[in-house]
């Protein structure tokens, strides 16, 4: 893997940033923005379980993502309750990312439909400062 380009990738998202998440609703593509942070080849976001995004990737777990000149290709995954036993680390991680807005009624932690959605990354394209890095996650 591209030491300058995971270099890239942590300063460009890993913090709070809004990407785009497509999923398949059927066979009709359906897309809209997450809040989302990098971490060691996901992104990670906070949703509802019940959301049309969650039903989507339960039926059809690939998923397409894109934002600040990067695209890529990877699997969503429903990790569970935000607060359940073995989603501490993420849970605080993601706290932290997302201190901005967490607070402020939009996260409902005694709610187990809030739950953390990764999307592990199998490939993707990143361009900066001229530089096209071609990154393959499944090695």
């Amino acid at each position: 893997m591209d030491a300058q380009a995971i270099k890239i990738m942590n300063e460009r998202f890993g913090r709070d940033r809004e990407i785009s998440l497509a999923t398949l609703d059927g066979d009709k593509p359906a897309v809209r923005i997450v809040d989302a942070v990098y971490q060691d080849g996901s992104f990670y976001a906070i949703t509802y379980a019940l959301s049309a995004k969650m039903k989507q990737i339960g039926s059809n777990p690939v998923v397409a993502v894109c934002g600040e000149w990067f695209t890529g290709r990877g699997i969503g995954e429903n990790l569970g309750w935000l607060c359940k036993e073995g989603n501490q680390e993420l849970h605080a991680m993601l706290k932290t990312a997302f201190s901005a807005w967490y607070g402020g009624g939009h996260v409902d932690e005694a709610d187990h439909n809030t739950v953390i959605l990764r999307i592990r990354l199998t490939e993707c394209v990143l361009m900066s400062n001229g530089n096209r890095y071609e990154l393959d996650f499944s090695k």
